[in-house]
């Protein structure tokens, strides 16, 4: 047979990259879940999530962007329990990750920006209004797309930073 062999020769699943670092989607999945515990005894929940590395700042840093709903409204969750969330993500991603924020200070901290309630299912609909499916739509874990990142940053209530420098 004369056909071509092809070889793909690419990371597969990989989510976030800043450096050298290299997130998949099954390890931020767990860094997220690791990360949202924080948030149990404040009887919230998270509804939805994605990610965004932001390479516009020096160093560049992780952008997770978080949908929450609050079974209890009249609850305030102090701005160190979000950066403990940060601070969680942070410890439960890979060693060159680490390695970048620790040593190398090639990336920036680990940033978490609350939305407003409905953010992701507008998400959706600007999804469904460029020609995907409804019944295959899953919100995408990796942002990379400006109107989307920017759709995202224009519903952002509150941002939080890992307090490590």
């Amino acid at each position: 047979n004369a056909a071509p062999q092809f070889h793909f020769v690419c990371r597969q699943n990989v989510v976030l990259s800043i450096d050298s670092d290299k997130t998949d989607e099954v390890e931020l999945h767990s860094a997220v879940e690791n990360s949202v515990k924080h948030l149990e005894a404040f009887d919230a929940q998270l509804i939805e999530y994605t990610s965004y590395a932001d390479t516009g700042t020096i160093p560049g840093h992780y952008v997770l962007y978080w949908e929450l709903r609050f079974n209890t409204k009249a609850i305030e969750v102090p701005s160190s329990v979000f950066e403990d969330c940060c601070l969680t993500a942070e410890e439960s991603l890979n060693s060159v990750y680490r390695q970048g924020r620790a040593s190398d200070k090639s990336i920036g901290p680990l940033e978490i920006r609350i939305v407003e309630e409905g953010t992701f299912d507008e998400l959706m609909d600007y999804a469904l209004s460029r020609g995907a499916s409804i019944n295959q739509y899953k919100a995408p874990r990796c942002i990379k797309f400006t109107p989307i990142v920017e759709l995202l940053n224009s519903r952002v209530v509150h941002s939080y930073f890992s307090p490590q420098p």
